[in-house]
């Protein structure tokens, strides 16, 4: 089982690396649940990164029923993590009925060939869940990640595990959401492929003069408090599941 970590930031992903992880997802937007990440930090985390690195293309926060002129940008965005030397993107596109967009998929996948596509947890707010693995499956993108379509993974365990029979081996089935050192071994008996984490922890910000009464606009994270990739959080998943 391959353990990947969300990170939004290049420390965390040095974070990340060091504690063992096997993958980098690369967002940025923490606050809207995961955005395409800037060209700089691509660059960076690819040059100093061994592992294998995906990028999040997603475009803007809210819906996966994306505009015309979205997915110009998605695109574009696919193009510059392939010249900065992404092992993968990460991405996921809804039909405005709950099912899986199967063509601009596949036309997505084909534009970041050789780099492969996973599909990210758009599958969660799709309206069937065996309907969207079959539909994903037929994209030719690599990889699922779910929560099971239930808030957390471990409340989707169930779902996992019949994602993961219906699977049979044809795409991998990556659980996420609420994934820690408590419930990993959970997930280890039921045949997933890997594990999606971010083990953050807040830090609170260097800032010694603080202007009160004035936000911009974060939903998650205060002005004076940062969010960071814990090494022991990931540690204490890669212990449960790799021994």
């Amino acid at each position: 089982m391959r353990i990947e970590v969300c990170a939004y930031s290049f420390e965390s992903c040095l974070t990340a690396q060091q504690a063992g992880a096997d993958r980098i997802e690369l967002c940025g937007g923490l606050s809207e649940g995961g955005t395409t990440p800037s060209a700089g930090l691509i660059q960076l985390a690819r040059q100093h990164l061994s592992i294998q690195l995906f990028v999040m293309i997603r475009p803007r926060g809210g819906d996966f029923l994306y505009s015309d002129t979205e997915l110009e940008v998605m695109r574009a965005d696919i193009a510059v993590a392939k010249s900065l030397g992404a092992d993968g993107v990460v991405l996921g596109i809804l039909q405005a009925d709950g099912t899986i967009d199967e063509e601009r998929t596949k036309e997505l996948v084909a534009l970041a060939h050789p780099m492969p596509v996973a599909f990210h947890r758009a599958f969660d707010v799709s309206r069937d869940p065996a309907e969207a693995l079959e539909a994903v499956i037929r994209t030719g993108a690599i990889r699922i990640l779910t929560s099971g379509q239930h808030p957390s993974a471990e409340e989707g365990l169930s779902v996992l595990r019949q994602l993961t029979e219906q699977a049979a081996g044809r795409i991998e089935i990556m659980a996420g959401v609420g994934v820690s050192g408590r419930n990993a071994n959970l997930f280890t008996q039921i045949g997933l492929d890997a594990l999606h984490l971010s083990g953050k922890s807040n830090q609170p910000s260097p800032m010694v003069y603080r202007r009160p009464n004035i936000q911009m606009a974060s939903a998650v994270l205060g002005e004076y408090e940062r969010i960071e990739a814990s090494a022991d959080a990931i540690q204490s998943v890669i212990d449960q599941v790799k021994g």
